[in-house]
Order: structure tokens, then C-alpha cells, then sequence
């Protein structure tokens, strides 16, 4: 029988089809994680998200190892990232609303305008900047850019006093939709601290050929 390589088209396309499955790409672009930390990720059931996953796996888009007890998930490789980026990017210049009403909804908590990367950098090699990443720690431990503090941002408050005033802080999280860093920032300016935050996230950063860490500071 021949092979329709159209229905292989679709096979891949119907894998993300949902908004679900497009959230656990989303979320393992961060690196590699359980069942059970992408389900909280991306605000499913266990079940439910375990059901999604097996999906993006029989359409070769994300590949799994055991340890018992755990079970986890990994993209399959880099193009089911650079896919993500390419599909973000289709959606948001086919739909202006998408970026109208992200700019909105950073407006409100972060009206200053973001760093970009090679800023990052600049700022990085003169050592005035303090660096945290407002995701969980799962994520962290997964992959973070070189000498950022892991503080996830519902500890944020209580971490106030450990973060220094002498220097300006630099936050980020998941990408450039994701509020937690604008949350995180204006968090810190409303208690005097010197904050802005990353345009982009953690995927993008890495994707550039920046340097990358994993696991937790010895």
C-alpha cells in the first residue's frame, strides 16, 4: 500500500490539535519533566494529561523514559521546537489580536519595556545584575541560564530579604507569554527594588546557542 504522506501531514497536525496538547509542548520546551509536574504545569489531571502525552508520543513528538515510579516526558528533539516557534509565530501575524492583547495584559503588571538578549548579555558580563527565574524549580532543575537563582514567584514574597539592593534584577520565566516574570517584577518594584524582566523566556534563550546550566547550584 502506498504510503500517503498527506494523512502523515494530518497525523502530526491532529496530535496538536488541542489546546491541551499545545500546552504540555509548551511546558516541555522548559525540559524534561514528569507526568505528574507537566500535569500542574499545564492545569490538567494526571489522567488527563497522561492521555495528551501518549497522543504527542504516537505522533513522534515527544519521547518518554521510565524511573520507577516516575514516567518522563521530553520533546523528541529541537524541530518540535523550532515547530512551536514557527506556529506561535504563524498565529500571531495572521492574528494582530494575539499581540494586542498580550501587550495589554503585560501592560498592567510590567509598562516598561522589557531586556532583550543581547542586553541580558551585556548586562551579565558587567556583573550589576542579579538574575532569578520565577518558574517552578522542576523547570529549573531542568535548564536555566548560567548563574540565575532559582526563586519560583509564590516564594517570591517571602524571598525579599535574601535578594540583595544593590543591584538591579533581571527576571524570567517560560517565554514571551508568560506573566509570571512581570509578575514577579512588579512585585519587586512595589517593594523598592530595581526590576525588569526578560522579553522571552528560558526556550528562546537556549534556542539561540546561549549557554544553558541544569540542576541545582552546587
Amino acid at each position: 500500500m502506498q504510503l500517503d504522506i498527506f494523512e502523515q501531514f494530518a497525523s502530526v497536525a491532529s496530535a496538536l490539535s488541542t489546546g491541551s496538547r499545545l500546552r504540555l509542548i509548551d511546558r516541555l520546551s522548559q525540559g524534561e519533566q514528569t507526568v505528574e509536574e507537566l500535569a500542574r504545569a499545564a492545569d490538567l489531571a494526571v489522567p488527563n494529561a497522561s492521555r495528551q502525552l501518549k497522543l504527542l508520543a504516537e505522533a513522534r513528538l515527544v519521547q518518554s523514559r521510565r524511573v520507577p515510579p516516575r514516567l518522563y516526558y521530553r520533546l523528541a528533539d529541537d524541530s518540535v521546537l523550532r515547530f512551536w516557534f514557527a506556529l506561535r509565530d504563524l498565529t500571531r501575524e495572521r492574528f494582530a489580536e494575539v499581540d494586542q492583547a498580550v501587550a495589554a495584559a503585560f501592560s498592567d503588571a510590567d509598562p516598561l519595556e522589557p531586556v532583550d538578549q543581547e542586553e541580558l548579555l551585556r548586562r551579565l558580563d558587567s556583573g550589576d545584575v542579579l538574575l532569578i527565574d520565577v518558574r517552578p524549580a522542576p523547570e529549573y532543575r531542568a535548564g536555566h541560564l548560567p548563574g540565575a537563582i532559582s526563586v519560583p514567584l509564590p516564594e517570591l514574597r517571602d524571598r525579599l530579604p535574601d535578594l540583595p539592593t544593590d543591584r538591579e534584577v533581571i527576571a524570567y520565566c517560560r517565554g514571551p507569554y508568560c506573566f509570571l516574570s512581570a509578575e514577579a517584577v512588579s512585585e519587586l518594584r512595589a517593594r523598592g527594588i530595581r526590576a525588569l524582566r526578560l522579553a522571552d523566556g528560558f526556550p528562546e534563550w537556549k534556542a539561540a546557542g546561549h549557554p544553558v546550566e541544569e540542576g541545582v547550584p552546587a
